[in-house]
């Protein structure tokens, strides 16, 4: 049997038409940026994540960019974030010639560990970014409570919730990513960002567009990075089903996590916040010294299985000048020698999952 690691295809075939017609439509209007496509894009996201203003961006890199830029995150100050991300987190701060300064994680939900934050704060420090990785969110509270601009780093993490709260909505900007695996995803990249202040809202506007309150007036030097309107119409037909998709997957996780528990297996399944929305961007299970052979195990037998995230952020060559070393994040770092990624998507059958497990129950067998 072929499990692939996540399967846009059979996404694509039970919308297909309504796609369709949505980039024929954009075609024959001939408005490509900016234009009702985005607007109403925007208004969705908005009202989705409880917050006041949704501004669409280029990607979700770009939104994490443009979010520190709104909040003068400048050459020679810190931003505090984890090591256990994707690259763009940190990269975003060190673009501006910031610096930043990782905390490292709770080894339950892989997020910041909120307890450590304190202890990182220091003169220049600017802004709080945590990630809400995997599809649940960090605790939130607790970093609100320590004073500093909260930045949400919610690229795989749209409708989930804390404490009832949606991912967004919640710090003074968030950010979120359109890329096309994601639980909402675009035809190539996009992003959006999200806020509650009128203030930040309208710069984040001209940030995007160059920093301009029109084409040739410009008050400061923003980017271009402006959200496609066939890529709005693509998410636009997408955006109904976000919240089905997202139930569907936290649905197949259940599945996995009673089969393997049910196989009594040394491995750990995700574990999920009682007080919060976990919508499994990825299911994330953890296998103590055995991850590499499983992983290799999986592939020969046709189960699509991926490493979120090899290297550690403070370990990546290209911020060896922040002067971090190997132990110094024992958490992260143990995370990413253990975890590993199962196939989970809305339309994979529970005949699919037992066959995946059954594979892994084989490899402790031998």
């Amino acid at each position: 049997m072929n499990v692939p690691l996540l399967d846009l295809q059979a996404q694509y075939v039970s919308i297909r038409d309504e796609l369709q017609q949505a980039v024929a439509r954009v075609l024959s209007s001939q408005r490509f940026v900016l234009g009702d496509e985005v607007r109403r894009l925007e208004d969705s996201i908005a009202a989705y994540c409880q917050a006041k203003h949704a501004i669409g961006c280029a990607s979700g890199s770009d939104a994490l960019l443009l979010a520190l830029m709104a909040l003068d995150v400048k050459a020679g100050d810190e931003v505090i974030t984890t090591p256990f991300s994707f690259f763009a987190t940190a990269a975003s701060i060190a673009r501006l010639g910031a610096r930043p300064v990782f905390v490292d994680i709770d080894p339950h939900t892989y997020n910041i560990d909120p307890s450590r934050v304190v202890s990182a704060i220091a003169p220049r420090t600017k802004a709080i970014m945590p990630v809400h990785l995997y599809g649940q969110c960090a605790s939130m509270d607790p970093l609100l409570d320590l004073g500093l601009p909260v930045i949400e780093d919610a690229a795989q993490a749209i409708g989930a919730t804390d404490k009832g709260r949606r991912a967004g909505s919640m710090g003074v900007i968030g950010c979120f990513s359109f890329y096309p695996t994601k639980n909402l995803g675009g035809a190539g990249d996009g992003g959006i960002l999200t806020a509650n202040d009128d203030d930040v809202a309208a710069r984040l506007r001209r940030l995007r567009a160059h920093g301009g309150a029109n084409e040739y007036e410009h008050e400061e030097v923003g980017v271009n990075s402006r959200l496609d309107e066939l890529q709005a119409a693509v998410l636009n037909v997408k955006f109904p089903h976000l919240d089905g998709w997202s139930d569907e997957r936290a649905r197949k996780a259940e599945i996995y996590t009673k089969l393997l528990n049910d196989a009594g297996l040394p491995i750990v399944a995700p574990y999920v916040r009682a007080d919060g929305r976990h919508i499994f961007h990825q299911y994330v299970i953890r296998v103590p010294g055995r991850r590499d052979a499983l992983l290799e195990h999986l592939k020969s037998h046709g189960v699509g299985s991926k490493i979120y995230y090899p290297i550690p952020l403070h370990l990546q060559k290209c911020f060896a000048y922040l002067g971090y070393k190997e132990g110094d994040f024992p958490e992260a770092e143990a995370a990413a020698k253990e975890t590993l990624a199962l196939p989970v998507y809305p339309e994979l059958t529970e005949e699919q999952q037992t066959y995946v497990v059954d594979r892994i129950s084989r490899i402790f067998q031998d």
